[in-house]
């Protein structure tokens, strides 16, 4: 039975439904694991000011996308609370807080670092692919007061990327680093805003070795 659960947040725009459909194609097959549940949450419609305030399925608003402008933290607080009823709701569903991970592309995975190292430092694990945090995030505010051990990040980013820059994910990476997150960055050359099946493989080697099977036998 599934005794673990990986959720996974998609980008700007997309529903669950669409990440799951984009993810499939890439790898030729669902991302489907014998013990793990895999859920694609789509985040709610809002007016998005960086598509000048056209309504939008994105997890936050921007003020605008850059790495040096503030976080929209009314946005951002109102999600992760959001967000942390469907961890709960796992949670009462029987599976160990410390058997789930969470994590997504861009927007998804600047969402995923907000919830896991700002409210839930006792996750699995958190995964990035193609997302930064902007200069001055709550995030790092947070961690700067931590002191506690917190949730392995694995980061993915393209360097050909023209949307989410790479120096930003790198950025991110080592700020994070610095302030005691165990952190990892694969950087993929060549590719843009996207994923890549390389990519998916090596996010799925790293699933399994956070939420890895074994647990499931003293169940």
């Amino acid at each position: 039975r599934n005794n673990s659960c990986c959720t996974l947040l998609c980008d700007t725009g997309d529903t669950g439904q669409g990440a799951r459909t984009w993810i499939k194609q890439l790898l030729n097959q669902d991302m489907a694991f014998q013990h793990i549940r895999v859920i694609y949450p789509t985040a709610p419609a809002r007016p998005y000011t960086p598509m000048k305030g056209a309504f939008s399925t994105v997890w936050f608003d921007r003020y605008k996308i850059s790495i040096d402008c503030p976080e929209h933290m009314e946005s951002i607080d109102s999600m992760c609370q959001r967000l942390t009823d469907l961890i709960n709701d796992e949670i009462k569903n029987g599976i160990a807080k410390s058997r789930i991970l969470i994590g997504g592309f861009s927007m998804g995975g600047g969402m995923a670092m907000h919830l896991a190292y700002r409210f839930h430092q006792d996750l699995a694990g958190v995964f990035a692919l193609s997302s930064f945090l902007n200069k001055d995030s709550a995030v790092y505010q947070a961690l700067k007061r931590n002191e506690s051990v917190l949730p392995e990040l694995f980061q993915c980013h393209g360097t050909a990327d023209d949307l989410v820059l790479y120096s930003w994910g790198e950025e991110t990476n080592k700020m994070l680093k610095s302030l005691g997150v165990s952190a990892s960055l694969h950087t993929f050359p060549n590719l843009n805003h996207e994923l890549s099946r390389m990519e998916i493989e090596k996010l799925k080697t790293w699933i399994v070795k956070k939420l890895p099977v074994e647990a499931a036998k003293t169940n």
